[in-house]
């Protein structure tokens, strides 16, 4: 539930994708901007791939899980936002805005829903891991 609440959040602390799409509302309400060429080439699929471990930032560690019922009540609550940010707004508005992330550095907010994605998908490896670690017999895969 650790992982899960990380992926989520809790009102009194917002995780990874509910200050995500906090951070895409700012940018949204700000003039567009465009992020450099070279910048548009990173691939945000690098988020998933578990052979780099990287530490959560500090303002990203969870302090408490929660019941299984609200960490899928709080996953599926910030699911729905993002999709709806993203219907109301569209891709070429995501295309320019710029969204800093604490490695990736500059992505556009194209990339940055992307970006949910592949980290969610990182710690649904990390929960197989786990629970294959724990004798569950699931097998692994990348």
């Amino acid at each position: 539930m650790k992982i899960l609440h990380e992926v989520c959040s809790l009102p009194t602390a917002p995780f990874v994708e509910d200050r995500v799409i906090k951070e895409l509302e700012s940018a949204i309400a700000r003039a567009p901007q465009r992020v450099g060429f070279f910048r548009r080439l990173i691939p945000t699929s690098i988020v998933s791939v578990r052979l780099i471990r990287v530490k959560a930032p500090k303002g990203m560690k969870p302090l408490n899980a929660p019941v299984k019922e609200l960490a899928i009540e709080d996953f599926d609550r910030t699911r729905e936002s993002l999709k709806a940010l993203c219907a109301s707004h569209g891709s070429d508005r995501f295309r320019n805005l710029v969204f800093k992330h604490p490695f990736l550095g500059e992505i556009d907010g194209v990339a940055t829903v992307s970006f949910i994605g592949y980290h969610e998908q990182r710690h649904y490896k990390q929960v197989r891991e786990v629970l294959r670690k724990l004798g569950n017999g699931t097998p692994k895969t990348n």
